[in-house]
């Protein structure tokens, strides 16, 4: 049987990366979002927004496919709402599809938080969880979005026979542009602005992450692991962090980083310097960047994610985990991590979104 992919957020950093993946794959692949790109060449669009159970299936209704990969999420004020909302899309996506008997395989795409909680648990005096962070650690007894995804694809499971597979990426390194969480991508134009100024190119974040372990997850990377889940028997109905493989510090990485740009770096210096502080005033600063430099997106929030980079850097915590659950199973990609950032900073040159 031919196998077709429906990616559920592709026009993100991981769904566009998968939707590749699956193309150069010989795969017959759909790209779901509210508002679909056209630039992946083979990759056929769907506009559908999960919220619309009527609009869902009248954009469905002639689609069978076997596998699917649910890439996205939709940022909410509190958790409480993060759960209705994003629980409610992944059901209605698969109370949709179930009807068809088509679906094989269910992948779901979620993260870290897994193991962490919201950003408040671990700052308000809770413990942390030991790293590195393993697939068998027990959920927090915490309210978590992902949980109650994890929990409609497990119901649907049960129901209409699919295997399934759940993804914990750490912080995602890749090309998109629009999206909400690109650390990559708000470094990279950072590191442009204070090459066009002369700002110090300075560690934005905590000392516990400055000299701690940590890995990220190149979107390539993650692409292969969801790609090998859907077709690998041993793989299925499991959970799996995927990481690059490699681990650095921040104190070792951040100067490799300045020097792609041919910029000084400032490491940690006793304080926490916040990006959605140092960029809040770089709007206007970027759009003569672009028009200077020709770049082909002048608006800087489209392009930079301060608040998600401050959360990731700004961890009073060291965050690494662990991939023995996939490697066991015959997974075995591995990525330089400061190839993933070069790779993506010369896409982003060559693609005219940074000088």
């Amino acid at each position: 049987m031919t196998n077709t992919a429906l990616v559920v957020g592709a026009s993100g950093i991981i769904g566009s990366n998968l939707a590749q993946e699956l193309l150069a794959n010989q795969w017959t692949t759909y790209g779901l979002a509210r508002k679909p790109g056209t630039d992946i060449a083979g990759l056929q669009p769907v506009a559908a927004d999960l919220l619309d159970v009527p609009g869902l299936e009248k954009a469905l209704a002639d689609l069978a496919p076997t596998h699917v990969f649910i890439t996205s999420w939709m940022r909410n004020d509190t958790e409480a709402e993060n759960i209705r909302v994003n629980s409610a899309m992944v059901r209605n996506l698969l109370a949709v599809l179930g009807p068809k008997k088509s679906v094989q395989h269910v992948a779901l795409v979620t993260g870290l938080k897994h193991y962490l909680g919201p950003f408040e648990a671990y700052v308000s005096g809770g413990v942390p969880p030991p790293t590195p962070l393993r697939e068998s650690q027990p959920r927090l007894a915490l309210d978590n979005f992902y949980y109650a995804q994890e929990d409609e694809v497990y119901t649907a499971a049960a129901r209409d026979g699919f295997t399934w597979s759940i993804h914990r990426p750490h912080t995602i390194i890749g090309k998109a542009v629009g999206n909400l969480m690109n650390l990559g991508t708000t470094l990279a134009v950072y590191a442009s602005i204070c090459k066009e100024t002369g700002r110090p190119f300075r560690w934005p974040g905590s000392q516990a992450q400055w000299e701690g372990l940590s890995d990220v997850t190149d979107a390539r990377v993650i692409a292969k692991q969801l790609l090998w889940a859907a077709t690998t028997e041993a793989a299925r109905n499991e959970a799996y962090n995927i990481v690059n493989g490699d681990i650095f510090r921040w104190s070792w990485l951040w100067g490799k980083l300045a020097d792609w740009f041919g910029i000084e770096p400032v490491g940690f210096d006793g304080t926490i310097h916040p990006l959605e502080a140092e960029m809040a005033a770089d709007a206007a600063l970027w759009r003569d960047i672009a028009a200077r430099h020709n770049l082909t997106e002048p608006d800087l929030s489209r392009l930079a994610s301060p608040w998600h980079t401050d959360l990731d850097l700004g961890r009073p915590i060291e965050v690494m985990t662990d991939m023995a659950n996939s490697r066991q199973r015959g997974f075995a990609v591995y990525q330089r991590t400061e190839e993933s950032f070069f790779d993506l900073f010369a896409k982003l040159r060559e693609d005219r979104l940074i000088p």
